[in-house]
């Protein structure tokens, strides 16, 4: 997205061993060698099949991505789970916040509670049938961002280590579980890692491979999964690969009265004129440029407008990026199912916004 969505995931965005991570084996990059890059052989058969069948999906927001599962008003309820059942919903993005259970130290040990509370939700929606992408989410100390709310800073010197320590941890613990389990390595990379993405990536990507030589694995570019910012991502020689981009396009539109916005943008911009819809298309037509030039999918991993927008406007501009994506060829995940974005109310006994539902995921 664009360079003032960092305001974005300040405020929504929103039981196994530890993987043999101990303090003396995970003290430095060194510890994390990066895979091969420069040469990416283009995806393989089984990436741009799972691509394909993300189909129309949902991010599980507000959720595990919080410090603590709650602190966003929202839990994982077995009701939100249930919501597959009726095949609106092909795939499901789970953003957790791993850095805020993990111990301070280089080796960041996860919490085995949490480990299991994620198992528990991760098992639930692949038991549904759908695709889950799991990832890695507001580790703000690594973007170089302010902290939320009941975090606690670490040691800079140990910043970076931990990301790789704790994705060495989580690729161990679900090495077993379906292929229908995908690994998102980290959402909307910026601030601090804009010079350091590449090297990152590659040996997060170098730390999933030991222990899992064939997942699905998905990387984003820089500047918040900025579109614009793909032809800078320099790509592993890995086939079973994923890309995704966010588009949040018009800014001015999809987030305005939102209060995690300093300033907070003016109420009653409307949608959809002629150039916000090539506002809109500007990046979907760089991700599938870069697709074909360098022979991966890309999938759009959210988009969506905050609910301070008219209801009218918002199924206009809902149903356009819809059917932009879709133009192209992408599959896409919506920002997000239950919270300040949702397509569902959970408010009493809880219910769809049919509207809204039906411009995102009806005919």
């Amino acid at each position: 997205m664009a360079p003032i969505a960092a305001w974005l995931c300040m405020g929504l965005s929103a039981c196994g061993g530890a993987g043999g991570a101990t303090s003396s084996s995970t003290s430095s990059l060194a510890d994390y060698p990066a895979v091969a890059v420069g040469h990416p052989p283009g995806a393989s058969v089984r990436a741009t099949t799972a691509a394909a069948a993300l189909g129309r999906g949902v991010n599980f927001g507000n959720m595990l991505e919080a410090p603590n599962e709650g602190d966003w008003g929202l839990t994982v309820e077995q009701r939100f789970i249930d919501l597959l059942d009726g095949g609106t919903f092909a795939s499901v993005r789970l953003p957790v916040r791993w850095s805020n259970h993990a111990s301070a130290d280089a080796a960041a040990v996860i919490d085995p509670a949490f480990f299991a509370r994620v198992d528990s939700v991760v098992d639930r929606l692949l038991a549904k049938g759908v695709y889950v992408v799991l990832n890695m989410h507001h580790y703000r100390q690594l973007d170089g961002d302010a902290l939320d709310a009941k975090e606690s800073p670490v040691d800079d010197a140990v910043v970076e280590v931990r990301f790789l320590a704790m994705w060495r941890q989580i690729a161990a613990h679900y090495k077993d579980r379906s292929d229908r389990l995908i690994l998102e390595v980290y959402n909307e990379p910026h601030g601090n890692l804009t010079g350091r993405w590449n090297d990152l990536m590659a040996r997060a990507v170098g730390a999933i491979r030991q222990h899992n030589p064939q997942r699905l694995i998905v990387v984003g570019p820089t500047s918040w999964n900025s579109a614009s910012d793909l032809s800078k991502l320099v790509l592993p020689d890995d086939a079973n690969l994923m890309l995704t981009v966010h588009n949040y396009e018009p800014f001015s539109f999809t987030h305005q009265g939102a209060t995690w916005i300093n300033p907070v943008l003016p109420i009653g911009v409307d949608c959809c004129q002629a150039d916000q819809l090539a506002q809109m298309a500007s990046g979907l037509d760089v991700a599938k440029a870069y697709s074909l030039k360098v022979g991966y999918p890309v999938f759009v991993g959210e988009f969506g407008a905050f609910s301070a927008a008219d209801d009218a406007a918002r199924l206009r501009y809902s149903r356009a990026m819809r059917n932009l994506i879709e133009a192209r060829g992408m599959s896409w995940l919506y920002w997000e199912l239950a919270a300040g974005f949702g397509v569902y109310d959970p408010s009493g006994a809880g219910a769809f916004r049919t509207d809204l539902k039906d411009a995102l995921y009806g005919p």
